[in-house]
């Protein structure tokens, strides 16, 4: 639903569409494809919530896993659990209902909380690479460096930087006039989509931000690589093999779940730039919208010692219940 006006901008007639809603096209009109994704989507949306739900249980309930490192984890695990709900939920009752329609507050919503997740978990996988880079370099002092109170303001920030990040967005996104089509290519709103949909002469406000932002996370890369390399330095100076593989194994995780965000995002991000095909966009916005949340669980699960030792008491105690 929507009007139009003409308006004169730079001595030129514009036609700007007055949206009171969006249409969210991404998947094909055919039914059995639609139900496909559907069944597909409820699999990793469910299996998400499992994963983390999990982690954020085992953290709190076990005593040997209350270090700074895991405090990370829980609030990781949360941030995957709001991320991914933002969308799939409206994408899956949208397709049962065979209505793809989305409110303009309801799109706005989804673009603030979208970004708002997604820049406090960039800032979270920054904090928690300088937690192993105190860990593994400054052992003496981490416990200093990472109190409980320092953990807690860093987690606090984390958050706060996501939620400006995501007003930014949503204010540059928004305060654009729309010329044309309220139909979005995408099975939620996402930027890159939105961008296509408004006047080209507006563009320019929003385009800085994506180019800062992108700065900003380039920057936050290096210092993050930067640290590694003092981690990967430290722990090739450990004389015994069993020392370097378990402080491997605690930093192998948060590589893999920062190298899958980043490439995933960026390849999103890029991709939709390009004048690709819709199906194209839409696989890398799953890529980057469903798979981090859903595997950052199995990640770290199978990657650190400790969380499989936490499962296997938790499976042990519920076999011995039954018994």
């Amino acid at each position: 639903m929507f009007s139009q006006i003409r308006i004169i901008m730079s001595d030129k007639l514009t036609n700007v569409t007055l949206i009171k809603n969006f249409f969210l096209m991404g998947f094909p009109d055919d039914q059995v494809l639609q139900r496909l994704y559907v069944t597909f989507f409820f699999l990793i949306y469910l299996a998400a919530l499992m994963g983390n739900s999990l982690i954020i249980t085992i953290t709190t309930i076990d005593k040997h896993l209350q270090s700074p490192m895991y405090f990370f984890l829980k609030n990781l695990s949360l941030i995957d659990i709001c991320y991914i709900s933002v969308t799939v939920p409206k994408s899956i009752t949208n397709s049962l209902n065979n209505s793809h329609s989305i409110s303009f507050m309801g799109c706005a919503s989804q673009v603030f909380f979208v970004i708002f997740f997604a820049g406090t978990e960039f800032s979270l996988l920054l904090v928690m690479c300088y937690d192993r880079y105190a860990a593994i370099c400054h052992p003496l002092h981490y416990e200093a460096i990472m109190n409980r109170s320092a953990s807690v303001q860093m987690v606090t920030a984390s958050w706060f930087s996501g939620c400006i990040y995501g007003f930014i967005h949503v204010a540059g996104i928004f305060s654009l006039h729309f010329c044309g089509s309220n139909i979005v290519h995408q099975f939620f709103c996402d930027i890159p989509s939105l961008l296509t949909l408004s006047c080209s002469r507006e563009q320019i406000l929003e385009y800085v931000f994506i180019i800062a932002s992108c700065c900003f996370a380039f920057v936050c890369f290096i210092l993050m690589v930067v640290s590694y390399v003092h981690i990967f330095s430290t722990v090739l100076k450990i004389p015994s093999v069993q020392g370097r593989f378990k402080t491997f194994s605690t930093c192998m995780p948060h590589l893999i779940v920062v190298t899958l965000f980043l490439s995933s995002g960026f390849i999103a991000y890029l991709g939709s730039t390009l004048k690709s095909r819709s199906s194209l966009n839409l696989f890398m916005s799953v890529l980057y919208s469903l798979l981090p949340p859903s595997l950052n669980p199995v990640i770290y699960s199978l990657r650190h010692r400790d969380m499989k030792v936490a499962l296997g008491k938790i499976f042990d105690e519920k076999m011995t219940v039954k018994l």
